[in-house]
């Protein structure tokens, strides 16, 4: 089936034709929208959404009145009330979805609220980047009227006393369109989908494989890789293009996946294409809508309003944590080759809301960006600012110049006399000497950035690498209960969880 047969209900046909116009200008659309809509909510009346509606420059004036948040501010002032069923808090009505989040910052299960109208803007959004993939060159487009298998979170919801919590990708897939659902796309389907158990629900997936014509693959590649490698190993394949020829697809998200690419295209019997994805508990922020870049293109016409904090450090203390009264810019104040920390406001009721990720604008006309982060998970013990977009462009120069696959890292900053050092733990099953590997990670990081060349002169005295292999990855988080599509191992180590990691590879017996 081609993309031009999937027919799309009227509004969502109307919502994916917006005109284009200039940034500053959709964006400030979208905040009045937002603030119209959630006017007479609590939040709204406590903050004067009305004043700020009439002001000749709203979006100043929205940062003037309206006070910046993380998760635990908004939840401990405003969020707590909606899950005690109170209506009309941040977002007009009640709160019937909550996403559990578990994060590695700020709190061990977050309570993300989702709206109905959140899921249609998610909904909108994912098929504003289906559409995009028609101006992609050299593509099967037989293959976007395929199934779709959506390794996620289990669909079957936690009940609280009024409303229902879970993965997001569960109950986003909950929601799918019936429209959808109607075509025979989407797959596992319903039945398996709910399954909690993820070790049974990757046995009923690898069960029923045969019987599916996928297209496209959605989900995070370690557990989709994982996946795919039981299905070749249960139906004796030499790749998964044997039993799904027209797999042309792979949407991805969350982490980057440079990393995963030479382990996992050893699964395929012809090349894919790659598109990703910026879908947050909180929203679908962008997505790659270009052919051959890593950019994504943010989502500035469809309900998030988007600010921007430079992620420096009179913006941020040394833990990652955002100052009380940070500068704030807006899109068109924003400038290429920066990091910066996002806030989003939403119609799920998050306001100036701090999500925890950093980006930086790469092509300013066509407002495209790279993830480079997240506020927390960064090194900078000694001012080497070394961010997680530096170290998986090590890991993948590093892994060219060896030809090793290295599908997981993780990296901590640890003690070193009265200095400090970087631990590196690295997953590969090829062959290779642990010094050598952290004398190139440590040559490529030089390189890459400015900050660590100079530190590494000076009080970051040394480099070290363990190379496991990747079930150990999988095994700590099993042990830590994060076992499934929607969790990701951190790319850095800090405070508690690394206390965990060192204690559970001294059990093992992995490392010393």
């Amino acid at each position: 089936m081609a993309i031009i047969d999937i027919r799309l209900p009227k509004s969502i046909a109307k919502a994916l034709n917006i005109p284009v116009s200039d940034p500053r200008r959709q964006q400030l659309k979208v905040l009045k929208k937002l603030l119209r809509k959630a006017r007479f909510t609590q939040f709204g009346q406590q903050y004067k959404f009305d004043e700020i509606l009439f002001s000749k420059h709203p979006g100043k004036r929205f940062q003037q009145l309206v006070p910046t948040y993380n998760y635990s501010k908004i939840y401990s002032e405003w969020w707590y009330k909606t899950l005690d069923g109170v209506p009309d808090v941040c977002w007009p009505g009640m709160i019937n979805f909550f996403a559990l989040s578990s994060g590695t910052s700020e709190a061990a299960s977050k309570y993300i609220p989702i709206t109905k109208e959140l899921i249609r803007s998610n909904t909108i959004t994912s098929f504003k980047q289906l559409l995009s993939l028609t101006r992609y060159e050299n593509i099967p487009r037989s293959s976007i009227g395929k199934g779709w298998l959506m390794l996620g979170g289990s669909t079957q919801l936690q009940k609280g006393a009024t409303y229902y919590a879970g993965d997001l990708s569960g109950i986003q897939q909950k929601n799918i369109p019936f429209w959808f659902m109607g075509l025979g796309l989407y797959k596992p389907g319903k039945k398996i989908a709910k399954e909690k158990d993820w070790s049974k629900k990757l046995d009923e997936i690898v069960e029923n494989a045969p019987n599916w014509d996928i297209g496209f693959i959605i989900g995070v590649p370690a557990w989709l890789q994982l996946c795919i490698e039981k299905i070749i190993d249960r139906y004796k394949l030499n790749n998964i293009h044997e039993l799904w020829p027209n797999l042309a697809f792979y949407v991805h998200g969350g982490v980057a996946m440079e990393p995963y690419k030479k382990g996992f295209e050893k699964l395929l019997g012809k090349p894919i294409t790659y598109i990703e994805t910026y879908l947050a508990s909180e929203g679908f922020l962008a997505y790659q809508n270009r052919q051959d870049t890593r950019n994504m293109h943010l989502a500035l016409n469809n309900n998030i309003f988007f600010e921007f904090v430079p992620f420096n450090d009179t913006n941020f203390d040394s833990e990652g944590n955002m100052v009380e009264d940070p500068e704030v810019l807006m899109i068109h104040e924003i400038e290429e080759d920066r990091d910066y920390a996002i806030l989003i406001s939403t119609n799920a009721g998050a306001w100036r809301y701090a999500i925890g990720d950093t980006i930086k604008l790469v092509d300013k006309e066509r407002s495209e960006i790279i993830i480079t982060g997240r506020t927390k998970h960064f090194l900078s013990l000694v001012g080497e600012h070394l961010s997680v977009d530096n170290m998986t462009q090590a890991i993948e120069l590093a892994s060219e110049e060896l030809n090793i696959s290295i599908p997981e890292f993780t990296v901590a900053g640890v003690p070193h006399g009265n200095f400090f050092a970087h631990e590196w733990f690295v997953v590969t099953d090829d062959t290779i000497d642990a010094i050598k590997l952290a004398e190139v990670l440590d040559a490529k990081l030089k390189i890459l950035n400015d900050d660590y060349e100079v530190e590494r002169k000076h009080a970051l005295k040394a480099v070290t690498a363990h190379v496991l292999p990747e079930h150990v990855f999988l095994d700590f988080m099993r042990s830590m209960g994060k076992v499934g599509g929607q969790h990701k191992f951190p790319r850095v180590l800090k405070g508690k969880m690394l206390l965990d990691w060192k204690a559970f590879l001294k059990e093992t017996a992995i490392v010393s």
